[in-house]
């Protein structure tokens, strides 16, 4: 890598890595490529858009759909991602949850509604994906610049990612202001219905992704072990080969209250070291510093456990009234509902009755039972260090630690919390935050 190179070779390099060396990109390096496809340089293509019915009927077909079902069901998620009347948001949600979930289409007249999924989300490499640079697309306002984004990623020609790149002497805080601005709604907001992740990047510091509409400071960096030294080339593999792309979107996304959120590196990692001990029905305690969004974590872990296992229950115990009520709110604002136990008697209930799928309770209302009357595989979920006293007991409940311990000064140095600081004086001591 020479510094300073121009963007072009940043973003063919990029194109070859995912691409293989028969992308039709500029050279680069041999190489087989991630799984991608190349689609071609789209700058002076006509009639470009995040839905590209060209390549999804295709796909649709070969997965058995009639004919008129697919017409049906394109023109369904079309609709839904025109932004008719609706927000950015509000429009990408219901795009969202047409992607993962599917949409129904009746054939006919007293004919029985087919579900069409658009995504195979259990089998990535079962999936058209392509990558389109230079996409050339039409600006809202007539008086307002058209835009041209480097990089989009099509899913069965379905726009899910969208790249700026920019060479190694200009810092990507500028890519992330241009995709700020592509989404303003004089130029291209409605392309955005669709996009489920947005990058930035330069060959020095890498890519930074969010959600649609993330201002600027939100934007996150990926924090993985590689043996990769180059900070793009780097990212790219961890975040955008096919399996790990799709599982971001389809398992790790959440529409928060009029705020989509993507993930961050600690909230994945813990959670995907959850789902391994609860495949193994092993208990155990997940620590995560304060303010690094462990509820959004349990909020994404119980989403797992429910889709995963149609038959598991989850209780959430906490020790404070504001806490239960937190947890409430929280899977609330993402759509799931919680069933929050009022006393030990409706708890009881709740647990009784199989469609609470997730309920909460404070702990004085649990009660106790004997150890061999427990079925349950415990969870402890902590922001503070465990102390020596309390320690062994708290692990003799819940179990070792599962995966790694996001710590205090890890949050620090990713901009999660703000950093405490000591400070002493003859007269007076105090904490303060820096």
């Amino acid at each position: 890598m020479t510094i300073g190179q121009p963007e072009r070779a940043t973003q063919n390099r990029m194109i070859a890595q995912m691409c293989g060396e028969t992308s039709g990109a500029a050279g680069g390096p041999d190489t087989k490529g991630m799984g991608w496809r190349y689609l071609g340089d789209w700058h002076q293509r006509l009639g470009n858009a995040n839905i590209e019915p060209d390549l999804l009927r295709p796909w649709l077909t070969a997965r058995g759909y009639d004919p008129e079902v697919i017409t049906k069901a394109i023109a369904e998620l079309q609709r839904a991602a025109r932004m008719d009347g609706l927000k950015l948001y509000e429009a990408n949600r219901a795009t969202f949850d047409m992607l993962r979930y599917g949409v129904q289409v009746t054939p006919g007249p007293g004919e029985a509604p087919v579900t069409v999924r658009f995504i195979d989300w259990e089998d990535p490499a079962a999936n058209d994906l392509g990558v389109a640079e230079e996409v050339a697309i039409t600006a809202k306002n007539p008086k307002a610049y058209n835009k041209r984004p480097d990089l989009i990623l099509y899913v069965n020609g379905i726009a899910l990612g969208v790249v700026e790149l920019k060479k190694s002497t200009v810092e990507v805080g500028e890519g992330i202001r241009q995709t700020l601005d592509n989404q303003r709604p004089e130029f291209i907001r409605q392309f955005f219905t669709t996009i489920q992740i947005t990058f930035a990047g330069n060959d020095m510091q890498g890519l930074r992704y969010a959600a649609i509409q993330t201002p600027q400071p939100y934007w996150l960096a990926w924090k993985e072990d590689s043996e990769i030294t180059l900070p793009l080339e780097r990212d790219v593999s961890q975040m955008l080969t096919p399996d790990r792309f799709l599982e971001l979107i389809n398992d790790f996304i959440l529409f928060d209250a009029g705020i989509k959120k993507v993930t961050r590196p600690n909230q994945y990692f813990a959670v995907k070291a959850a789902q391994e001990a609860v495949r193994a029905r092993k208990s155990g305690i997940i620590w995560q510093t304060q303010g690094s969004g462990k509820s959004l974590i349990m909020v994404m872990l119980a989403r797992w456990i429910r889709e995963t296992l149609p038959d598991a229950r989850i209780l959430v115990v906490t020790d404070r009234k504001e806490l239960d009520e937190q947890i409430e709110t929280v899977f609330g604002n993402t759509g799931d509902k919680v069933r929050r136990a009022r006393s030990g008697a409706d708890l009881l209930a709740a647990l009784a009755d199989p469609k609470e799928r997730v309920v909460s309770s404070l702990v004085h209302k649990f009660g106790r039972r004997e150890e061999d009357e427990l079925d349950a595989v415990f969870y402890g979920f902590t922001g503070t260090p465990l102390l020596k006293s309390d320690k062994q007991t708290s692990l003799e409940v819940f179990g070792p630690y599962i995966g790694t311990p996001y710590r205090f000064n890890e949050a620090v140095e990713d901009g999660v919390v703000l950093d405490l600081r000591y400070e002493a004086s003859p007269a007076t001591s105090s904490w303060t935050w820096s």
